[in-house]
Parts: structure tokens; C-alpha cells; sequence
């Protein structure tokens, strides 16, 4: 016998949806470790992020520890793609300009993007960061400034830090105050959560 909601459950899971950002997400491009994958996942949640767009092609998707991310993928719908043409479609479909992170000459600091327009941005691994082929389909790429000897941030940190800035920019206007889903949208998917 399944339990009914409790009022308070579904009003914490509404107050949740209405602040969802559905034109705003990451591109988890090969990051093996999941670790990383796991705070990334919270991140999103935390920033309102709707869904993540998984591209994995020369790596699996790691296996993540239950502890530390099953909570957070329950409430971030994860979206996987076999290749760019794919993924590229998804996102050019959805009307999103796509960055992705890099630290070429060509890249613009983070704040110089409006991330108040559908945005995706693609994380690249830990490794090599994002790949050529991904970043030549991006419309531009960004960096977050450093100040100090070391150039680079953990690929979970970028991606909350990245994920900060966009939340800012969409608080300021008023992108949080309002239910971005319609009532229709917002009740379907509050009958999803529930049963999560």
C-alpha cells in the first residue's frame, strides 16, 4: 500500500519545481571520475538545473556511489547522446546557445556570457578537457578568471562556480521569482516526483 504525500512534501517539491531552470544545463563530455560526475549532479540540483546531457564516447559513464549521488540524479533527468550530431541537434533544438569550457586564446571570462539566454555549457574531462570536435560546434568559449599560480579548477568546482554565475545573472532578473513551467507542466511533472 503506497503512503500518501504528506501537504508538506508536496509543497516543498512544488516551491522546488517552480524554481527549475529547463533552459539551463551541462554537458557532462567524458568525465570518467565519479566523484566528480557526483558533485556535479548536486550542483545542478541545487542550482534549479532541470537535466544534464550525458556524451560519452571513448569512456562509460562511471558508477556512482549511492550514497553520494542517488539522492541528486533522482531530481536532475539525465539525457544521454551517441554522438555530437545528436547531442548538437538536442541542444540547437531547445533554441540553447552552446559554450563550452576551454582555456584557448579565444575564450571570453565567464561573466562576459548572459546566461539569462537558454544556455548549455560543455564540461570537458579532467584530462584533456573538452574535445576539438565539441568545442569547434560551440558558439563560444568561456573561462573562469584565476588569480593565482594554478590555472585550473577541479572539473566539479568549475561546473558549481559556472552553475553560480548563471544563477546570479537569472536571480537578478527575476528568473526564479516565477514558475518557468506552465500550471499543465507543473502539476505532471510534481505527479512524477511524487512517486520518486
Amino acid at each position: 500500500m503506497s503512503k500518501e504525500p504528506t501537504p508538506r512534501r508536496r509543497e516543498r517539491l512544488l516551491e522546488v519545481l517552480r524554481r527549475r531552470q529547463d533552459d539551463l544545463t551541462l554537458v557532462l563530455a567524458n568525465i570518467h571520475d565519479p566523484h566528480n560526475v557526483s558533485a556535479i549532479y548536486r550542483s545542478c540540483d541545487a542550482f534549479g538545473v532541470s537535466r544534464v546531457h550525458l556524451y560519452y564516447t571513448d569512456t562509460p559513464f562511471p558508477t556512482l556511489g549511492r550514497k553520494s549521488s542517488a539522492s541528486a540524479r533522482k531530481w536532475v533527468e539525465s539525457v544521454r547522446h551517441k554522438n555530437s550530431a545528436e547531442l548538437m541537434a538536442a541542444l540547437r533544438g531547445a533554441g540553447m546557445q552552446v559554450l563550452a569550457t576551454s582555456c584557448a586564446s579565444a575564450a571570453r571570462p565567464l561573466r562576459d556570457w548572459d546566461f539569462t539566454r537558454p544556455t548549455a555549457v560543455i564540461m570537458g574531462n579532467e584530462h584533456s578537457g573538452v574535445e576539438p570536435e565539441l568545442l569547434s560546434l560551440a558558439d563560444g568559449a568561456l573561462y573562469i578568471p584565476m588569480r593565482g599560480m594554478i590555472q585550473s579548477f577541479n572539473v566539479s568546482v568549475a561546473a558549481a562556480i559556472i552553475l553560480a554565475e548563471a544563477a546570479r545573472q537569472r536571480e537578478a532578473a527575476g528568473m526564479y521569482a516565477a514558475s518557468r513551467l506552465s500550471e499543465a507542466q507543473l502539476e505532471l511533472k510534481l505527479e512524477e516526483w511524487l512517486k520518486k
